[in-house]
């Protein structure tokens, strides 16, 4: 009878390790041969042949750890019969279109002989055998409240919202002799991650995005390499380095970690603020939209991050649906340079809106200090991980181009929190 680490290593079998960018090759299942490992799958992505409850892989982009991680779940399916998983990533999207749909996905790389049944709208997944999965969104930490599992996996756990997610699933991870779970994520500091890295029972791997170059489409790699090699970025992205705080920041993550909070009260203003970008080509920078408020007792709260890469047309109608969602009072742009076709672009989506156009006549760390200051004074808390825009908070130094989400925030609140305007009531709604 094969070992469980033989199983997985038949599973890899004549595939291709990228998380997306390379398509899925004809392969082995466990009674085949197994393939040499530089056709199959690297030591780095097998489960540790250790005694571990938490395999932890943290790696660039484009290292194979998605398609690691969802061959375990396929592994762990098919050793315990009539066991029961659960499939988590950030957002219900994530886990359909990387987990369970992707190109590296367990719809895509499970055998003919033993593909599980999909039900989307029961969010399970059933193998012949009788083993089953649930789909776990994170941003709904209640749903795992309850649901026991012997084992599960996690997709980009370092970009989880709200961390109790985490920890309701571990509560539950308890059927079985030896219940376990793997997480692929890209490294960043957060407190989840910093916790798992100093737990010494944990099986940590790390790996480079260049590691996998072979099964990685020229194109994608190209782009990619392009985009973050020789910056500080791609330290993270690419090499899969833990960046911490940059010593010349104005922000860091231990205030922003402390003031962090899972609810916000009743809010006296909501905005929503654009950072728009000058292009909507694939190499463009993003637009940065953040959707911020004040509370009754002055303090700020970052309620949502809705950047995006996107045509104008796209990112009004985000902005617009954003200022909808949270029934917004106001729609705060800048407009050095997109002049009058940011406040056409939104008006055209949505015309009664209110709009507000801001431009900048100072330079941007003389617009940022005054924000970090609220920071410092305890009096800005996000709601839940915003993990890319706390890394451009983290890492822009005053001198640097300054990033589209910071840019964004700083616009919110200075709108709701320096700039002096009458006071207005909202009708609190939570």
């Amino acid at each position: 009878m094969l070992t469980p680490t033989e199983v997985a290593a038949g599973a890899f079998a004549l595939m291709t390790n990228a998380d997306s960018p390379a398509g899925v090759m004809e392969r082995a299942w466990h009674t085949e041969p197994i393939a040499p490992l530089g056709k199959g799958a690297r030591p780095k992505q097998l489960p540790p042949d250790t005694d571990w409850r938490v395999w932890l892989i943290l790696a660039g982009r484009g290292f194979g750890k998605s398609r690691a991680v969802n061959e375990f779940a396929i592994d762990q399916a098919f050793t315990m019969p009539g066991s029961r998983g659960a499939l988590v990533a950030a957002t219900a999207g994530d886990v359909r279109d990387v987990i369970v749909e992707g190109e590296s996905g367990i719809m895509a790389i499970s055998p003919p002989d033993f593909m599980p049944l999909y039900e989307p709208s029961k969010r399970r997944l059933t193998w012949p055998n009788g083993s089953m999965a649930t789909t776990y969104s994170a941003d709904e930490p209640r749903r795992l409240r309850g649901p026991q599992h012997h084992w599960a996996i996690c997709d980009e756990l370092a970009a989880w919202r709200f961390p109790d997610a985490y920890d309701q699933l571990m509560l539950g991870l308890r059927l079985g002799d030896n219940p376990r779970v793997a997480i692929s994520t890209t490294p960043r500091p957060t407190p989840i991650i910093k916790s798992l890295i100093d737990d010494k029972t944990v099986a940590l791997v790390m790996g480079s995005t260049y590691e996998n170059r072979e099964n990685l489409a020229d194109v994608w790699f190209d782009d990619i390499i392009s985009r973050y090699e020789g910056t500080t970025l791609g330290r993270q992205e690419l090499y899969a380095e833990l960046l911490f705080d940059h010593p010349g920041a104005l922000w860091t993550r231990d205030n922003i970690d402390n003031n962090r909070v899972v609810e916000f009260p009743g809010l006296r203003r909501i905005v929503v603020a654009i950072d728009p970008a000058v292009t909507a080509y694939e190499d463009s920078s993003e637009t940065g939209i953040v959707v911020a408020g004040v509370s009754h007792d002055g303090h700020g709260y970052v309620l949502e991050d809705v950047t995006l890469r996107a045509s104008p047309d796209g990112w009004a109608k985000a902005a617009v649906a954003a200022y909808n969602k949270y029934k917004a009072d106001r729609i705060v742009a800048e407009t050095n340079n997109g002049g009058d076709m940011v406040e056409s672009t939104i008006k055209t989506v949505a015309p009664n809106v209110s709009f507000k156009k801001v431009h900048a006549s100072r330079a941007k760390h003389t617009r940022a200090e005054p924000v970090a200051a609220l920071y410092e004074q305890n009096r800005i808390h996000h709601v839940g991980v915003f993990g890319k825009l706390e890394d451009q908070l983290c890492q822009w130094v005053p001198g640097d181009t300054s990033p589209d989400r910071l840019d964004a925030l700083v616009w919110a609140f200075t709108e709701l929190m320096l700039d002096k305007e009458p006071l207005t009531v909202r009708a609190s709604r939570y």
